[in-house]
């Protein structure tokens, strides 16, 4: 499979491979037939994070050119991230083929955006005051300004992450989902891309309620082994009470709940793990979610095409068995979907190709291998 190079002229017209673990099938249908793949009573969950521009290019205070990405926020005050650092380029090149940054200690100074006169004024600066032990490109840096101030130098700035397959560089609205909110990821929660307005209203007069909560949803890439092998590191999120509460509604009354992507998985199953039940509030998840793991609160998960060997593809086996999967897959592969954060969907969820909801959407069910039902 080949990832998408640009995002499409509809949001919500992309293929969506459905996979269904209880009959051991898959079909292809298009997102635009969501709906009629969940049932009144179902409850999906989205990620409400807006994308940050979190990539800055500038200089160390030797002159040198350096990027810093933004990995998340750090303890400490608002003014503080982790970030990744990489030496000179650009998005165009494979993160793996930069090269490695000057030494960063903590106390080194760092300035982006273009100088006005002779003085450092109207750039934004930043202190890097720790190391981590992961990788010395791994920083805590923190900015010489804070709240409203930093995130206009951000916006101001800084530019959306991006990758080289991509075919041209992307403005900050095109890695948004239309229900965005606080800027929290740095890249884009991309598996509620293609969730049109329309398509949430069409799942709202079906009886299908929907829910948010925000995850800061982190890097999914650095060129950097050590902290590629570690990713997805620890990342903030903040369940509201209300979708707290539809969950345990949908629970109760027989509805399936479905996840908008891995960081909703991860921030709903690391709320029950670190509390014991899921509660309203906000915490930090380390959660890594893959075959083996059970889920207590997540029934299936819709996401975009992911090849294996990929973390958000091991998280697939929570919800369906290798077999199935790999079956799926080599069909995606036949059929030329794309992947990445631009590219097609794909719905684990049993029951989704019953009897009663195929037809509308145009999917035909496919049986897997029977090793696959045998696994189920």
């Amino acid at each position: 499979m080949r990832p998408a190079r640009t995002y499409p002229a509809r949001r919500d017209d992309v293929r969506l491979l459905v996979v269904d673990p209880a009959a051991a099938t898959f079909a292809e249908t298009r997102t635009t037939a969501l709906p009629e793949r969940l049932a009144p009573g179902d409850l999906l969950v989205v990620n409400d994070a807006a994308t940050l521009p979190a990539s800055l290019h500038g200089r160390d205070q030797a002159g040198r050119p350096i990027e810093l990405r933004l990995a998340g926020a750090a303890d400490g005050g608002p003014a503080q991230f982790w970030a990744v650092l990489l030496g000179p380029g650009d998005w165009r090149e494979r993160t793996e083929d930069r090269p490695p940054p000057a030494p960063a200690p903590p106390g080194a100074r760092l300035w982006f955006g273009p100088p006005v006169a002779a003085s450092e004024d109207g750039r934004l600066g930043a202190e890097v005051i720790a190391r981590s032990p992961i990788s010395p490109r791994l920083v805590a840096v923190r900015f010489d300004r804070d709240g409203d101030e930093l995130y206009a130098a951000l916006y101001r700035h800084a530019r959306p992450i991006q990758y080289s397959y991509l075919a041209h560089p992307l403005p900050l609205w095109a890695v948004q989902t239309v229900y965005a909110a606080r800027p929290w990821a740095v890249e884009m929660p991309s598996a509620g891309r293609p969730l049109s307005w329309e398509i949430l209203l069409a799942l709202r007069r079906k009886g299908v309620r929907w829910a948010a909560l925000t995850h800061a949803a982190g890097l999914s890439a650095t060129g950097d082994p050590a902290i590629d092998a570690a990713l997805p590191l620890p990342e903030r999120y903040e369940i509201p009470a209300a979708t707290a509460r539809a969950v345990a509604e949908a629970r109760r009354r027989g509805g399936r709940v479905i996840a908008v992507g891995t960081t909703v998985v991860r921030a709903l199953e690391g709320a029950v793990v670190q509390r014991g039940v899921l509660r309203a509030g906000a915490g930090v998840t380390d959660l890594r979610i893959g075959p083996g793991f059970r889920p207590r609160v997540v029934d299936g998960i819709l996401s975009g095409t992911h090849a294996p060997g990929e973390s958000h593809y091991a998280l697939l086996g929570a919800f369906a068995p290798a077999p199935l999967l790999e079956a799926a897959l080599a069909h995606a592969e036949r059929a030329a979907f794309q992947t990445h954060e631009l590219g097609d969907a794909m719905l684990v969820l049993p029951r989704a190709l019953a009897a009663h909801s195929i037809g509308a959407g145009g999917a035909t069910p496919q049986l897997a291998p029977p090793s696959a039902a045998a696994g189920s």
